[in-house]
């Protein structure tokens, strides 16, 4: 959790709003942008606890990924075995020592401008989780997905506490159907050979996933 407002200005962000038409499908869109889905070992870290329904967006995320029996990647954060304060030096540590340094992608909640709730934000570089809520945890993932939960800069701790459930669901949702779109459409790429094609006209009842809003 981190508070937008205070992120450096100079990387390059994608938004999307997840109530916006094609929510789903234009963040596919930046995913086969920013993830190598031929890499040898992809990870999705899904930062937060099941204990605010603001710094929920993670575990959600997380728990939505793992009930996808077609997405193969590992996991690590879920509502039954969330990704926090307590367990996320560890597992930064675990990740380092590993033999191939794995692609990790980076998704955790956010504070923001209350004109940007409901804004989802994928860049390249790592996440600075508890940043917003004053804790200084170690940086994780290659890329960050974010998700503007609510107002920052007053009584954080607050805010996230009293964050609408139904708008930390629909963001996490949105971002884990894109993620399982965007290795669907990868996947698919060559069968299809999509790069030779300029429509996309019926491409959702080829991987039999019809809403992308």
């Amino acid at each position: 959790m981190q508070n937008i407002n205070e992120t450096n200005e100079t990387v390059k962000k994608s938004f999307v709003h997840h109530e916006q038409s094609g929510a789903v499908w234009r963040l596919s869109d930046i995913f086969l942008n920013h993830i190598p889905f031929d890499h040898e070992q992809i990870i999705f870290c899904c930062i937060g606890t099941d204990r605010s329904t603001g710094d929920s967006l993670g575990p959600l995320t997380g728990s939505f990924l793992a009930s996808y029996h077609s997405f193969p990647f590992r996991v690590i954060g879920t509502l039954e075995n969330p990704l926090h304060a307590v367990n996320l030096p560890s597992t930064v540590e675990e990740l380092q020592q590993s033999r191939t340094a794995p692609f990790v992608v980076a998704i955790d909640a956010c504070l923001g401008a209350e004109d940007n709730i409901g804004q989802i934000i994928v860049h390249q570089g790592p996440l600075l989780p508890g940043k917003a809520v004053k804790k200084e945890l170690p940086a994780i993932g290659n890329i960050s997905v974010k998700g503007i939960v609510n107002v920052g800069g007053f009584m954080e701790m607050l805010v996230l506490q009293n964050t609408r459930l139904k708008t930390t669901y629909s963001m996490s949702d949105k971002i884990a159907r894109a993620l399982l779109l965007a290795w669907q459409r990868y996947s698919l790429k060559g069968k299809y050979n999509t790069n030779n094609h300029n429509s996309y006209d019926h491409f959702g009842d080829r991987i039999n996933y019809s809403n992308f809003n």
